[in-house]
This record gives structure tokens, C-alpha cells and sequence, in this order.
């Protein structure tokens, strides 16, 4: 009889853990609004895959969120919060471009009124200045109303990770999630084990999502550095993440399964970091 008292025991312990090992993907583009999530949604199924949250923005690819389209915009971001809606497991991720000024910083303001948890800027597609002082404006005040900034960092546009770094540094009050982690630059995020030691310098609020990079670093040469690097800007720090369409997520699981990490930290980075981040629990 003392048998089944164990194996409750046992089960009480088990399953929250693997109530943590939900998969959340922070970066999906709609570029054809519901029917991609259809073909989202289709793919995991195909390769008997799962995700219990997916947040995505419908701007990428054809569809350019560029200055001067604020009406465009406002109208784009309403059809996400309806999507979102309507969809269960999606958040809608809002955007707006910062040298539309204080238009830029009403629509921040408006979107989070409505409930939105995530704002996409991107320096490389959408044509600005990460250094740009409208940015810094921008996501400051997204800070200040609770927004967390994802922004593109595939190291594919001059100086992107030293500017993300300043950026980051001058929003302390702001979180930030910076997508792909440097792309084939990411030793330079390295740097983080270091500012966590300089007194009032860092205040801890970037994130990284480690979309695209990972099927890069997977079975390669690179494949120790990009794990070295995860765990030095904190595994806690780091966000599975795909970019469909232009990658599926059953490919980025794939690729993800492939690194040298142990369960512990797969658990938190397949999504127990995002559903903290984002309050989802």
C-alpha cells in the first residue's frame, strides 16, 4: 500500500514540469493574415508538432510598415488584436514606425490600452536609424506602458548590436527582445557577462529569441560558441522563435533539439522564459 502514496508523490512533481514544457514561438508574420495561420497551423500538424502560444505581426516580407502610413498602420495593427481574437494561443504583435513621432508614441499608447504585450520595430525593412533619437523616444514610452520592444537583430544592417546595446542601455525601464541574437555576430552579445558587473551600467532587460541563428548553429562548427553564448546572456534571457514563414517552427524545434543544452534549460527556453516574460501563466 505504500506504493500508490509514491506514485502520487511522483505525479504531483512531474506534472508541472511538463505543464512548463509548452513551446511558445514570439515571432510569426502574417503576411496573408488568416491563411497564414492556416499554413501555421498546418505545418505543425504535418510534422506532429505543438504550440500552446504564438505571437504575430502582420508586417514583414511584402507587407512594409514604412513613415508615413500611420492610417495604414492603425488599420493593420486592429486586424492583429481581431486575429488574436479570434485565434486562441495567438498575441498580437503591433508596430508602428518611430520617425512618425508623436503619432508613433500615441499608436504605442492606444495598442497597449487594447491589451496588446509586444511591439516589432525593425531598423533593416522598415528603413531607420536604431541610434535615431525618435527610436529611443519610442521605446522608452513603450516601456512605460508596459510594452515589450522585439526588434530585428541579424546583425544585417552597420553597428546593429552596439546600437541595440546603447539603445538598451539608455531604456532601462524598457524590456526588449532582440530577435535572432546578433545572427552570425552574436559572440559580440558575450559582452552582457561583463556589463552585469559594472555598477549602474546594465539594467538586465534585454531578451533575445534565438529564430534562424539556431538551425545556423546546430550541427556546426559554431555550434559550442552559440550555446556558450546562450548561457552567458542568460539562459533565463533567451526565447525559442521561428519567423515563419520564412522558417517553419517544426524545422526550428529540429534544429533547437540538436544543441548541447540540458533538459532543465530546453524547458525554459521552448517556453517557460516567454510565458514569464509575457505573464502568460
Amino acid at each position: 500500500m505504500r506504493t500508490l502514496p509514491i506514485l502520487l508523490a511522483l505525479a504531483v512533481c512531474v506534472v508541472p514540469a511538463a505543464a512548463q514544457d509548452r513551446v511558445v514561438d514570439t515571432h510569426v508574420h502574417l503576411h496573408n493574415g488568416e491563411a497564414s495561420i492556416r499554413e501555421y497551423e498546418a505545418q505543425l500538424k504535418a510534422a506532429g508538432r505543438s504550440v500552446s502560444v504564438f505571437g504575430a505581426m502582420w508586417f514583414g516580407g511584402p507587407n512594409q510598415a514604412l513613415a508615413g502610413n500611420p492610417g495604414q498602420i492603425r488599420a493593420n495593427n486592429d486586424a492583429m488584436i481581431a486575429l488574436a481574437a479570434k485565434h486562441k494561443g495567438m498575441l498580437a504583435i503591433a508596430t508602428v514606425h518611430p520617425y512618425d513621432g508623436d503619432g508613433a508614441i500615441a499608436e504605442v499608447e492606444r495598442v497597449a490600452l487594447r491589451g496588446v504585450k509586444l511591439l516589432k520595430i525593425h531598423p533593416h525593412t522598415q528603413k531607420f536609424d536604431a541610434a535615431d533619437p525618435r527610436v529611443l523616444a519610442l521605446v522608452r514610452r513603450a516601456g512605460e506602458v508596459g510594452l515589450i520592444v522585439l526588434m530585428d537583430n541579424a546583425s544585417i544592417v552597420p553597428a546593429d548590436n552596439e546600437k541595440l546595446f546603447n539603445l538598451a542601455l539608455q531604456a532601462p525601464k524598457t524590456r526588449f527582445i532582440f530577435a535572432h541574437m546578433g545572427g552570425l555576430q552574436f559572440r559580440f552579445w558575450n559582452i552582457l557577462a561583463l556589463a552585469r558587473t559594472a555598477e549602474n551600467l546594465f539594467a538586465d532587460n534585454v531578451y533575445f529569441d534565438i529564430s534562424a541563428t539556431v538551425l545556423l548553429a546546430a550541427d556546426s562548427p559554431i555550434e559550442a560558441e552559440f550555446v556558450w553564448t546562450i548561457r552567458n546572456v542568460g539562459v533565463d534571457k533567451v526565447l525559442l522563435a521561428s519567423d515563419f514563414p520564412q522558417i517553419s517552427l517544426p524545422a526550428t524545434l529540429t534544429a533547437f533539439e540538436k544543441l548541447d543544452l540540458t533538459d532543465a534549460e530546453r524547458v525554459k527556453i521552448r517556453g517557460g522564459n516567454a510565458r514569464k516574460l509575457l505573464g502568460l501563466d
